[in-house]
């Protein structure tokens, strides 16, 4: 674990550290690549400060992704772009219709919930963005919604791709800290489940409010003969996240395992039904190649960082520095969720995970915090940092994907972004939130 690497000295934060840290942010700003970004940070703390030897740079890049439980991301997210291209990905939003057209605001719900389905198999906010965005938006438009709102809608909904397990957040955060993702996955299961109520939630109190969407009023044997419909006509693709969730909560399959039985079941699926072929493989590995290609040379290049970082004291020195200020636990969280929150909207959830859960979690660990609440307070956080206005990636993402306004939809995602960070509190100071499902020894 990285963290085990500090010592307890109190240590000044100096500009050894400060001097790479502004680098940093200038290459972000120029729109340098993060992994190159995070690079030049790396190798510039180290030089400045020489707490490891340079020598060291390359064995640790090559180490810091040699993981077994990395190899989940990569099945992860070809399941994802497996289920877009086989058409299964409509099943879900089928079913999610059929399960919400009794109420008014029933397609903006499915949205929600489709969203969910979804990201429980990729496992990633920005693939769920703009998949189900695709899906969605024209439609939510037609049903009455603003194209502003249905964006902030789908932004937000997507943000559950980091929240719901199985999800990559998870599986890194648990490599940096050295936790069991299977752990982690079980904790996050009911914090996931309440931020896509409060979407929901959300949406029907907003949808009330403005009379978006019409429709529901329908008979209860009209709402069920219509369920029934959409579950004869898809039933097959749920054995997808079906699969997943009993072989990583039953503890039969690791996250890894799962992962790779899901890539298989769903390509079966994809050929029995005749929408795949094996001339889509190429463009399929290539399409899958390229997101995990961004993700991995980033956690390369962010754990030599954190790993100076360690070397430097600058979790210490931070954990003085903070509780110097105010030793009030319930600040001190708050404080930890305003960082978080402020560093998701600029930045991706790997290089947030490796760069800062070295640094907080000391803290959370001084004020004694549950490890595991505070993994998934983190996660959490980050993903409401998502679709924070004005930065929130996730509104950047539709907002390519539509050509919408990004200050429209920025507004429009105010509402959502309240009732998360709801759950994000609770999260924070109700630890039952986070290990209600685990055994006692996490408790």
């Amino acid at each position: 674990m990285l963290w085990n690497q500090m010592s307890q000295e109190t240590v000044v934060i100096g500009w050894d550290f400060y001097g790479p840290v502004i680098l940093f942010v200038i290459l972000i700003a120029l729109g340098v690549p993060v992994w190159a970004a995070i690079g030049a940070g790396a190798v510039t703390m180290l030089v400045v400060s020489e707490v490891l030897p340079l020598s060291l740079l390359g064995e640790s890049l090559f180490d810091g992704i040699d993981h077994f439980a990395l190899t989940a991301v990569p099945l992860f997210i070809l399941t994802g772009d497996v289920l877009v291209r086989t058409g299964l990905s409509r099943k879900f939003l089928d079913v999610a219709e059929a399960l919400t057209n009794w109420a008014r605001g029933g397609f903006g719900s499915a949205t929600v919930l489709v969203c969910g389905m979804f990201s429980a198999i990729s496992g990633s906010d920005a693939a769920g963005a703009a998949a189900v965005g695709r899906m969605t938006i024209d439609r939510l438009v037609e049903s009455g919604y603003p194209r502003p709102y249905a964006c902030a809608l789908v932004a937000a909904g997507a943000c559950t791709g980091i929240l719901i397990p199985p999800s990559i957040a998870y599986i890194v955060i648990g490599l940096v800290l050295g936790i069991s993702a299977s752990t982690l996955f079980q904790a996050a299961l009911i914090p996931g489940v309440l931020i896509l109520v409060s979407i929901l939630v959300t949406n029907i109190v907003v949808n009330r409010r403005y009379a978006y969407e019409a429709g529901g009023l329908i008979s209860t044997r009209e709402w069920l003969g219509n369920l029934g419909r959409a579950l004869a006509r898809g039933w097959y693709a749920f054995l997808v996240p079906g699969v997943i969730f009993w072989g990583i909560f039953s503890g039969r399959l690791t996250p890894t395992e799962a992962g790779a039985t899901a890539v298989v079941i769903t390509i079966i699926l994809g050929f029995i039904l005749g929408t795949l072929k094996l001339s889509d493989f190429p463009a399929m590995m290539v399409s899958s190649a390229k997101v995990n290609g961004v993700i991995l040379p980033i956690i390369a290049m962010s754990l030599p960082l954190a790993q100076t970082m360690a070397a430097m004291g600058v979790p210490q020195g931070f954990v003085f520095a903070v509780t110097s200020l105010t030793d009030n636990e319930y600040m001190l969280i708050l404080l930890m969720i305003l960082i978080l929150i402020a560093a998701g909207c600029v930045m991706e959830t790997t290089p947030n995970i490796v760069i800062l859960a070295p640094i907080l979690f000391p803290l959370s660990q001084e004020i004694g915090m549950n490890e595991i609440q505070f993994c998934v307070m983190m996660i959490t956080a980050l993903g409401v940092g998502f679709i924070t206005p004005p930065l929130g990636l996730n509104l950047f993402v539709v907002s390519g994907l539509t050509g919408e306004s990004i200050l429209k939809i920025a507004a429009r995602a105010i509402p959502f972004v309240f009732f998360m960070l709801l759950v994000v509190l609770l999260i924070a100071y109700l630890p039952v939130v986070s290990t209600a499902l685990l055994p006692a020894i996490y408790k």
